[in-house]
């Protein structure tokens, strides 16, 4: 599995499916959530009601509809509430369950946001630690790319740090 880091609106990328920083109503909502739902249009709501709720660390798929990807796989990850929550599995699991309904829909490229770092403050550097180990202990599927989506700078160097090839 080929992993790299490069910044760039998941919105924009053309690959089987972007994954979705989703909240368990899988409703639109700010950040990454919000512009993949203005992207894809209003058909990504109206089907993320039909696979909702979606609890933290798990993860539920659509189509993309209006999306260069075919489609949007919603992972939940946790609030960060200091990190003696079980915040580290929680990530770690929305993860696995997204690359999981990835192997599953015979998917071959992937592109993530750094998951729970926005409005749900996990630290950047723990969370893009646990996504790339996260990620490469799940090389044994049909993904052969996986793209992780950077915002900016920050978030790329984050990444860089973990091991991962930079665009």
């Amino acid at each position: 599995m080929r992993l790299r880091a490069e910044i760039a609106d998941v919105t924009t990328l053309r690959v089987d499916a972007i994954v979705n920083a989703a909240n368990e109503q899988l409703a639109p909502g700010g950040g990454v959530c919000g512009a993949i739902h203005r992207a894809a249009g209003p058909e990504l709501a109206r089907a993320c009601a039909d696979v909702s709720p979606c609890p933290t660390g798990d993860a539920r798929i659509t189509p993309g509809f209006n999306l260069p990807a075919r489609f949007v796989i919603h992972a939940v990850g946790p609030i960060w509430r200091g990190g003696a929550a079980g915040e580290a599995e929680l990530l770690a699991s929305a993860y696995r369950s997204a690359l999981t309904l990835a192997v599953q829909h015979g998917l071959r490229s992937v592109a993530f946001p750094a998951i729970s770092t926005g409005i749900y403050g996990y630290p950047l550097q723990a969370a893009t630690d646990i996504a790339v180990a996260t990620v490469r202990a799940h090389s044994a599927s049909s993904v052969d790319e996986v793209i992780f989506a950077c915002f900016n700078l920050e978030a790329l160097e984050a990444y860089g740090r973990a091991g991962v090839e930079q665009r």
